[in-house]
């Protein structure tokens, strides 16, 4: 390992280590499980803000913070004496090898799909291989953890299903779906009643994801966008408010949408100079 790992290593071992820090030492799996979920999410975070600015520092941080959530579970199961960092590493080494025989074989992959394809059959035949027993599942879909975030979700079971033949032929038939679904919100808002309203949401946004998916649009990611997109219009109302002495309580609707408008000048302005 390198001298920088090697040390991230060392600290982490002397923190839970006897005199080193009373909360690393308390931490187990599944109490460090939310951190590392955290971690994920904010490295995310940090990949978007990474394209859209070019400033990758805290992107570099995210990760640190990720690495370390890796290095802290692997320090607890050397004390437990199941497994170390060193394995872990050499364990994902072997699959990527193992799975990669386009690469490190003579085996011809040229396209994206194909190399998708031959991964999923790897992994069957690993675990053939290493004699562990099948996994017996009910459903195809048993294989998606349940607790996954809702749009990685439903991409994840569209695609399990869409393997197997059930799926829309092309992108632009999924736009009728998405109008038979938004006719079921207007008759469910129509009824007022909040629970088949929040079902016919459910099973709008659904269909959403698989335009997504048919399109090879990461739903999450376009979602994020949009979120990080709307903080930043929003907050040049904010700060144009906040200049001229205003409310934000005060304004009427005509007025956000003028703000709004000029918000989103003032990125295509900014674009325009960053070019010349």
């Amino acid at each position: 390992m390198s001298q920088s790992f090697d040390e991230l290593v060392a600290v982490m071992e002397r923190l839970r280590a006897p005199g080193g820090c009373p909360w690393d030492r308390e931490q187990t799996y599944a109490s460090l499980s939310q951190y590392l979920l955290e971690e994920a999410y904010e490295t995310f975070d940090a990949i978007q803000e990474a394209e859209g600015t070019g400033d990758i520092g805290h992107l570099r941080e995210e990760l640190g913070d990720l690495l370390l959530q890796v290095i802290f579970h692997s320090t607890i199961g050397k004390e437990r004496g199941e497994f170390n960092i060193d394995e872990v590493c050499k364990g994902i080494t072997q699959k990527l090898v193992l799975r990669h025989p386009h690469v490190f074989g003579d085996e011809k992959l040229d396209r994206a799909d194909d190399v998708l394809r031959n991964w999923d059959k790897l992994k069957a035949d690993e675990r053939a291989a290493s004699g562990k027993a099948e996994k017996v599942n009910d459903s195809i879909l048993d294989d998606v953890p349940v607790h996954f975030p809702g749009l990685l979700e439903a991409l994840k079971v569209t695609n399990k299903a869409a393997k197997v033949g059930f799926d829309w032929q092309r992108a632009d038939q999924v736009f009728e779906k998405i109008e038979e679904e938004v006719g079921e919100v207007r008759q469910a808002i129509k009824a007022n009643s909040k629970e088949d309203i929040e079902e016919e949401i459910g099973d709008l946004l659904f269909a959403v994801v698989n335009l997504a998916r048919k399109l090879d649009v990461e739903p999450e990611t376009a979602l994020k966008r949009t979120n990080r997109k709307f903080r930043q219009r929003f907050g040049e109302i904010e700060k144009v408010l906040a200049a001229n002495g205003e409310s934000l309580s005060e304004q009427s609707l005509q007025r956000f949408d003028e703000l709004w408008d000029d918000a989103k000048r003032l990125k295509y302005d900014r674009l325009s100079v960053s070019k010349r």
